[in-house]
């Protein structure tokens, strides 16, 4: 555990910086969300001025995530992420979580598969100092062997873990299946087999190859004006060298052109399913038409397709769903359910019918209203707290949506028809080739061919 200073200052200062947090802002701005400015070092800065509380939220995402790390190195992005507070050259972990501790900020990394990120959240007159421990993680990470074997042990752990529960070894099986060697499809096996070879020289490369100004986006919200976060950024990355970037060509997923089933045995009373297949991206100009069908297929909850069949008319399943992840580069649809074992066909059945019936039939007047209420009427909650706005500001360029997309949301989902999704249900949705996972009490689910 981190040792605190002056306790009673800090709750005081935490009380206050829960409280801006909480703080709503308004919703579905008129004006674009943001500003855009490119650094001299060629860090992109996007800014939102709120100058309602004495608070700034800051997210800062570089292109160094799970796709731009070696293919024979699983993990190594998110490893380097979870080390860049343990230690910098300028400070020990203790001091950096202190520091951050006596101003009653908040100082996070977190590793993905697209990026990895740094969040700064900090009070005005602490601004300063927040950037300062913030330039000097993603800058100076020391990579201490003991601070990379403590993390070594606490994932193979977890790992290990994890093979006990059996959501999370249907969706690993499932996401293996679908993407095979590509980044998207590292496992907790995968990782663990490299994390036994894993050396600091790995990580002191792939920090230094990808953890630069011109590999970066600085998300800012709050009380600060451009000509002050202008030169506080540069004023704190001015070490930070720009490095010549190149894409790295991720595998290819494999083709799966027919239902493919994978099984694990496992004495539970519950069968956990998986069943989907690879998606889209998010830059695909039919995805707002693909998170309407989705929506009405699965993902709208008790007003769902899925659910009004498989949960309330037939009573199979207490929870089933569809989701659809769009990444930088194609995700995946997929519809997860748990279900008695003996129940398993059924439910796989009846998941891959609505399938086929999104394709062929219409969805109703009414299902494309609820639709569209939700989804327009949710989204400012997107929006509603400055880390929130941070994140969006971040996906904004990392998927080139534009500055005016919180505005420009609404009628782009309202300008969705029944004949849209009609065929992008005919393209985007392959329940004849389709990965269906099944974790049960496998002589209980007899599972027969689809």
């Amino acid at each position: 555990m981190r040792s605190c200073i002056k306790k009673q200052a800090k709750i005081v200062s935490l009380a206050f910086f829960t409280l801006l947090l909480l703080t709503p802002v308004r919703s579905y701005p008129a004006e674009p969300v943001g500003k855009r400015i490119v650094l001299n070092n060629g860090m992109v800065l996007l800014l939102s001025e709120k100058h309602d509380i004495p608070m700034i939220t800051m997210n800062v995402v570089v292109k160094a995530g799970n796709t731009a790390a070696p293919n024979d190195k699983p993990g190594l992005a998110s490893v380097t992420a979870s080390l860049l507070m343990q230690g910098t050259k300028n400070r020990t972990a203790d001091q950096i979580s202190e520091k951050i501790d006596f101003i009653g900020a908040s100082l996070t990394t977190a590793g993905g598969d697209d990026f990895s990120s740094a969040s700064l959240r900090v009070l005005k007159k602490d601004l300063r100092t927040g950037l300062e421990l913030l330039s000097d993680i993603l800058i100076n990470p020391l990579f201490e062997q003991k601070e990379i074997d403590r993390k070594v042990r606490s994932m193979l752990a977890e790992i290990q873990r994890q093979k006990d529960e059996p959501a999370i070894l249907t969706r690993e099986l499932f996401e293996k299946t679908v993407f095979g060697r590509h980044p998207y499809g590292i496992i907790g096996d995968d990782m663990a087999a490299y994390l036994s070879k894993l050396t600091r020289n790995d990580l002191l490369s792939f920090h230094a190859s990808q953890y630069c100004p011109n590999n970066t986006i600085v998300a800012v919200v709050g009380d600060v004006t451009e000509r002050e976060i202008i030169k506080l950024l540069n004023d704190s990355f001015k070490q930070w060298q720009i490095k010549k970037q190149t894409p790295r060509k991720n595998p290819q997923p494999p083709v799966i052109d027919a239902v493919v089933v994978k099984k694990i045995d496992k004495n539970i009373t519950q069968a956990n399913i998986i069943l989907g297949h690879l998606g889209t991206t998010r830059t695909d100009p039919d995805y707002y038409a693909l998170l309407v069908m989705n929506y009405i297929l699965g993902g709208g909850g008790f007003s769902s397709r899925l659910m009004d069949n498989i949960r309330d008319n037939k009573g199979l399943a207490y929870d089933v769903h569809s989701a659809l992840s769009a990444q930088k580069e194609p995700g995946d649809f997929a519809i997860t359910i748990q279900t008695k074992n003996e129940s398993a066909n059924l439910v796989i059945e009846e998941s891959l019918k609505e399938m086929y019936r999104m394709q062929n039939s219409p969805v109703s007047e009414k299902e494309l209203a609820d639709a569209k209420a939700y989804l327009t009427g949710s989204f400012p909650l997107r929006m509603d707290t400055y880390a929130k706005i941070a994140g969006i500001l971040a996906s904004i360029e990392i998927y080139n949506l534009g500055l005016d997309y919180p505005s420009k949301y609404q009628t782009l989902i309202n300008s969705i028809s029944k004949d849209d999704i009609l065929r992008v249900a005919k393209k985007y949705l392959h329940p004849d080739k389709i990965v269906i996972v099944v974790v049960a009490k496998q002589d209980e689910a007899k599972l027969h061919a689809f």
